[in-house]
């Protein structure tokens, strides 16, 4: 069976599922994932499906940190694959996370590397999370009427009673998600988004990436390695 034909259902991962199913019927999201699953047989949709739930994949309830939400992923080719703001090896690093790397450089003294791929920011328990997971393409909010939005605050919100978590919302449709969250237990980090025409309303300079990593520290966790330091050439005198 290909990735298009087989149930987007088989694709998330059995404990996150198991949690939402706390949060919402399974009747909800039978509803949500045929729509879903019409929407691939008929149209060209963003990610691939096997990667439409790669935030999930890649951190369990338990291990998530941060949350960083985005809106709906990429509706170009080649560029959406399950990972808010993210993009694969290989891709242009888009605008918005461009300005993203900038202020982590320029308030942690570091330097971001040449990929737009954020996986390693994943395995360090930084949840990306866009509110719709899957989009036509060329047709930015095109399925933010699918039911993607009570699938993913319930996802919100199931890391929010955790507690401990940061999350960052950036901009009027990643800010409306601060009521489903619980301020007394959690840092919740606000600023203008990142894209470039609205990066210096506010965005540059939030200190919102050294924030999150003294809240962490101050909670007894590792912090996020969001940049390398620069490291000399080991290699330039061989």
């Amino acid at each position: 069976m290909s990735s298009v034909t087989q149930s987007i259902r088989t694709y998330v991962p059995k404990r996150w599922l198991d949690a939402i199913l706390t949060q919402l019927s399974d009747n909800q999201i039978s509803v949500l994932f045929d729509k879903v699953d019409e929407a691939y047989s008929s149209e060209v949709v963003f990610p691939p499906k096997p990667d439409v739930f790669k935030a999930l994949e890649l951190s369990l309830p338990s291990e998530v940190k941060v949350v960083i939400v985005g809106q709906d992923p990429y509706h170009g080719a080649g560029q959406a694959h399950g990972l808010s703001f993210s993009v694969p090896v290989g891709v242009k690093v888009p605008p918005s996370l461009r300005n993203i790397y900038k202020e982590i450089e320029t308030s942690t003294d570091s330097e971001c590397p040449q990929t737009g791929n954020l996986e390693n920011w994943a395995s360090q328990g930084v949840f990306l999370l866009n509110t719709s997971l899957t989009v036509e393409e060329g047709r930015p909010a095109s399925h933010s009427k699918l039911g993607w939005q009570a699938f993913t605050d319930a996802i919100l919100q199931i890391i929010s009673r955790q507690g401990g978590v940061v999350f960052m919302l950036w901009g009027k449709h990643a800010e409306e998600k601060a009521n489903l969250l619980d301020a007394s237990k959690n840092l919740i980090l606000k600023a203008p988004h990142p894209s470039p025409l609205s990066a210096h309303k506010g965005f540059f300079g939030c200190y919102h990436f050294v924030e999150a990593n003294t809240y962490l520290v101050n909670s007894g966790k590792t912090p996020i390695v969001w940049c390398a330091k620069s490291q000399p050439n080991l290699f330039s005198n061989l």
